[in-house]
């Protein structure tokens, strides 16, 4: 009797599951952001939900929840309940670098999440306070090897991406920086264009207007390619630098435990919706490239990413309090 109440037991689980992914989704889905209103992922987040609702067939609400590099929103995710309605668009700092940079960090990215979908990715780019006197990344990279720890480069903050980058370009071109991290990427360009700082590692959307405008200066890209509105400025490749391309993807995951079917239907809308020539456009106009792939494609990213940069985060020494 009791064998006859367990396996009752199960097979409705098994039932109760089956039906909350063929049903899925019935009500509004939660895409939670680790940054603030107006920061690259909130704008891509903002470009997206609103054709992903509608390829789900239910309402996608952004929900901002910056703080601690992104500690904050990935912790949430972490203990949400595994039903599809609450994913979070990350990026390769809170998935790849966060591990390295804590002694402790109140979530694993192998072990918490589960992921869905690859988003964008996005190039950075070098740029310079014009009361600095660079002119070239030559210029940069003398003055630097002449004044050991004088020349100075603000982040969005300490084991951010845009301090990382730095950091890593730093590395290969054998000088020493001193680092002023930002609460955010929109004060650290601020004290470049203010001649607070000398230099800035840049998501390359995000300073274009200022280069455009003369409010900076570009010195290097930090991509695998020249990016096409800036044809004069070089790759770090091309000037003699061997760092890696700064990885700068965002992906959404979710709690760990989705089914394999409410991942796939969410797999399904959000790459549907990058594949939308008008979201494509602006994405692209933004510097913002679509990513199409699997969740186990972008799963695999993520941990070479880790891989690569957290050998350069244990060798440089680099920790965050």
């Amino acid at each position: 009797m009791l064998k006859l109440r367990l396996a009752t037991a199960f097979c409705a689980t098994l039932l109760c599951a089956a039906s909350s992914a063929t049903s899925f989704p019935d009500r509004a889905v939660t895409l939670i952001v680790p940054q603030s209103a107006g920061s690259g992922g909130d704008v891509v987040a903002r470009l997206l939900s609103d054709k992903i609702a509608q390829n789900l067939g239910q309402s996608v609400i952004v929900d901002n929840k910056p703080g601690a590099n992104g500690v904050v929103a990935m912790s949430s995710v972490a203990k949400a309940r595994a039903d599809g309605y609450t994913i979070l668009l990350t990026g390769v700092s809170q998935m790849s670098f966060n591990p390295h940079l804590y002694a402790t960090l109140p979530y694993d990215p192998a072990k918490d999440f589960t992921y869905v979908a690859p988003v964008v990715d996005t190039p950075f780019v070098l740029i310079a306070s014009k009361n600095s006197g660079f002119k070239t990344l030559e210029d940069f990279i003398s003055t630097a090897r002449k004044q050991p720890g004088d020349v100075t480069f603000s982040s969005a903050g300490k084991g951010n991406s845009t301090h990382l980058a730095t950091e890593m370009a730093a590395s290969q071109a054998n000088i020493t920086l001193q680092h002023i991290p930002y609460k955010g990427s929109a004060p650290a360009l601020n004290a470049v264009m203010s001649g607070e700082v000398d230099v800035m590692t840049s998501v390359l959307g995000t300073a274009l207007p200022q280069i455009t405008a003369g409010a900076v200066v570009p010195l290097a890209v930090l991509a695998g390619e020249r990016a096409t509105d800036l044809p004069d400025v070089p790759t770090l490749k091309e000037a003699g630098l061997k760092a890696p391309p700064m990885p700068g993807w965002y992906a959404i995951v979710g709690p760990a435990g989705l089914e394999p079917d409410i991942v796939q239907r969410l797999n399904t809308a959000i790459q549907s919706a990058l594949a939308d020539p008008v979201i494509d456009q602006r994405l692209r106009k933004l510097y913002f490239v679509p990513m199409q792939g699997s969740a186990q494609e972008m799963m695999e990213r993520a941990e070479r990413d880790s891989k690569v940069w957290g050998a350069f985060i244990a060798k440089a020494g680099l920790k965050v309090d």
